[in-house]
């Protein structure tokens, strides 16, 4: 038997060879070259092709002579268990700890004869399988290896670690994420706790958060390529995460995926976080104390507000019209902006209220309590004082600052009962007088208003309420209080003041936020519009309002400039702006500057957008899901709102939502206005889907 060479330069037949296959070193045989290509044999006794330049280079040995196969096999064999026990001596760790800072990169017969010993061929192909397996330490640059340094190394086990968890979510998630799946699709129950069925620990708890974050961000590019292999298989459900989710039990049936989506932690859990600095602002609030302002003060809120941030005291003006005394809530006082809490406000941006509980912008401590102007309590404020004419034009707008006492916290029940002298006015009784005053001043201003091209729309949504919990909760719609005037005396002082700090603001030089609509509408627009059609119509008119740091018109509310301030406990944009107006009435100066306010944009804009969509979103769910549970043959009352050649929209007053039908289903002559009475089916309140599926003229 002819002597075996070494390490071999260009290998030809006869000699033994090493290739990647399936991420690990294939040994074989070259049975023949010829132009850069090889002919191999297997240990497995099969052949195939590879291109020379494929090999690894520690080529060798190279035996002469023909060989028969069980030949090549028995030496395939014998050199591949050399190989894997010189390999299983090898400690590539130590090895990169005596040569990482000395060496960039080195071949790897180098790193062979770093073992103190004359290296065979086998010796080298040892070191360099492990090498190529020490993947987080060495990188394969052919012919050689580079020796990563220890802040790469780092950065690589982190891979690594993050590949391996991956691997075994896969391996261990796809099997019960299709559980959960046929649990959802009610073909079969949830596995018990102890069931071999259920995924270990660790995985179990990365499988929870990979669908908590599908579930906030259905694109997260980070979790898509797990997410992808996970649930290879399955139907392709925009809310499978959901799905899965609550099947699982880690959110509840109805579960508001919405607050997910928005990053808007619900209810008051998140303010924990903020104890200590909430303890220190109260006390910094209560060192600001002051004697309290003199007036009767009254608010006029439904009967489950909480966070009550606006009052006012009203009279006759000597000059005529009238002296109103608007209260705001002053959360600024004490407050540290660019503290944690602060930002924490800000990325809540604004209160949400939906039908099965409200999540407040403020900590509840603060807004539902410290801050908010409770009857009988004393409480910070700002204080508008406007003298407003006889004919509803404003004379002078006056803010200061100050401490008050509200006299009452009426409803808008008490007070629309006092106004029109019909049922219990209640506590509103004592202030009749300053509610006939208000209510004069409020149709004053909303005439005005009109007169000056206002489009104002009268569509209050119904009482949504709910009854039981997960897959027993029962949805019930109750047409609204009937308050109109009760209603009109509060949206139009808060009108008035929006506009008149923007005026008093702009003359000023203060930088302001500003709600803007700086359209042009036709003039017959002009007016108050309360039926489904009307609205429709108008509405298409009437371009999105904008925040910005400019004073500009709003078309709509007919105002050459609006800066909504009556809110703060409610919204932030309310909040900046009173903390402008108080910085400069106790200092001299705005607190931002115009280049600091716009910077607030782009973040506050975004959150206001996304918690919007909650409020948008969340209760059209709640009343699909009513119209689900009453069946597919009842009849809803309906009127046309808008119709062409292939499809008609109709309002269903009764939940105040928008559903279009083709026009088919409606016969030849359809109108707006007109009424009807229709069935609907097919509601997927997830989905926000449903279809009209009779329709008969009313």
């Amino acid at each position: 038997m002819a002597t075996p060479s070494g390490i071999v330069r260009f290998p030809g037949a006869g000699c033994v060879v090493e290739f990647m296959q399936g991420n690990r070193p294939q040994i074989a045989w070259v049975m023949e070259e010829q132009g850069g290509r090889l002919r191999l044999f297997l240990p497995n006794r099969r052949e195939t092709k590879l291109a020379a330049a494929r090999l690894l280079p520690w080529a060798g040995p190279r035996y002469d002579g023909e060989r028969s196969r069980d030949d090549m096999v028995a030496l395939l064999e014998e050199h591949r268990q050399r190989r894997d026990t010189r390999e299983a001596d090898i400690q590539p760790l130590e090895l990169w700890e005596m040569v990482q800072g000395e060496v960039e990169q080195a071949s790897v017969e180098w790193f062979a004869e770093l073992l103190g010993e004359t290296p065979g061929v086998d010796e080298v192909a040892a070191m360099g399988r492990a090498l190529l397996g020490c993947k987080t330490h060495f990188k394969f640059h052919p012919p050689d290896f580079e020796v990563y340094d220890a802040a790469k190394v780092e950065a690589r086990m982190v891979e690594m670690e993050a590949a391996r968890v991956r691997e075994a979510l896969v391996e261990a998630g796809q099997a019960f994420i299709k559980v959960l799946w046929d649990v959802h699709c009610r073909r079969r129950t949830m596995p018990l706790p102890s069931s071999s069925e259920m995924p270990p620990a660790e995985v179990a708890e990365r499988l929870a958060t990979l669908l908590r974050t599908r579930m906030a961000d259905p694109d997260d590019h980070d979790s898509d390529s797990v997410w992808k292999q996970v649930t290879k298989g399955l139907p392709d459900d925009a809310h499978m995460p959901l799905h899965l989710a609550a099947a699982w039990g880690i959110v509840p049936v109805h579960h508001n995926f919405w607050m997910d989506r928005a990053g808007y932690a619900p209810g008051d859990e998140w303010a924990i976080d903020h104890v200590d600095e909430i303890d220190a602002l109260m006390k910094r609030v209560e060192a600001l104390r002051e004697p309290l302002v003199d007036g009767t003060f009254i608010s006029i809120d439904s009967s489950t507000t909480r966070d009550i941030d606006d009052a006012f005291d009203i009279s006759p003006s000597p000059e005529g019209g009238w002296i109103l005394r608007l209260v705001l809530a002053s959360p600024v006082t004490g407050w540290d902006f660019d503290g944690p809490l602060d930002r924490a406000v800000l990325r809540r941006a604004t209160s949400i209220y939906l039908p099965e509980r409200s999540h407040h912008m403020m900590p509840e401590t603060l807004g539902t309590d410290a801050y908010s102007l409770l009857a009988g309590q004393d409480r910070p404020a700002l204080l508008v004082t406007f003298d407003i004419a006889a004919d509803g034009s404003l004379r002078s707008t006056t803010p200061a600052t100050g401490w008050v006492r509200l006299a009452a916290n009426l409803t808008y029940t008490e007070c629309e009962a006092c106004l029109t002298g019909e049922g219990d006015a209640g506590r509103a009784a004592p202030h009749a007088d300053r509610l006939a005053l208000a209510d004069a001043l409020a149709r004053v201003r909303q005439q005005l208003r009109v007169a000056a091209g206002a489009v104002i729309i009268e569509r209050d949504d119904p009482k949504v309420t709910l009854e039981g919990e997960g897959c027993a909760v029962k949805v019930h719609v109750a047409p609204p209080d009937e308050t109109p005037r009760a209603q009109l005396l509060v949206s139009e002082m808060m009108i008035l003041a929006n506009a008149a700090i923007a005026s008093w603001g702009a003359e000023r030089g203060i930088t302001l936020l500003h709600r803007t609509q700086d359209v042009g509408i036709p003039r017959e627009y002009a007016g108050v519009w309360n039926q489904p059609h009307d609205i429709a119509r108008v509405v298409k008119a009437l371009a999105p309002a904008h925040l910005e740091p400019v004073a500009k018109p709003h078309a709509g509310i007919a105002v050459p400039a609006y800066s909504p301030v009556t809110s703060p406990l409610r919204r932030y944009p309310d909040l900046v702006n009173e903390a402008q107006v108080i910085h400069y009435l106790t200092h001299g100066t705005p607190r931002w500057s115009r280049e600091e306010v716009e910077a607030m944009l782009p973040l506050l804009g975004a959150r206001l957008d996304a918690a919007g969509q909650v409020q948008r979103f969340r209760p059209r769910y709640w009343k699909l899901f009513y119209i689900r549970q009453q069946g597919d043959k009842t009849w809803h009352e309906a009127v046309v709102t808008e119709e062409n050649d292939a499809f008609v929209t109709i309002s269903l007053p009764e939940v105040q939502i928008f559903v279009r039908g083709r026009r088919s289903t409606f016969g030849d002559k359809v109108y707006p206005g007109q009424h009807f009475n229709v069935r609907l089916g097919k509601v997927h309140p997830l989905n926000n889907e449903i279809q009209i599926v009779d329709a008969m003229e009313g």
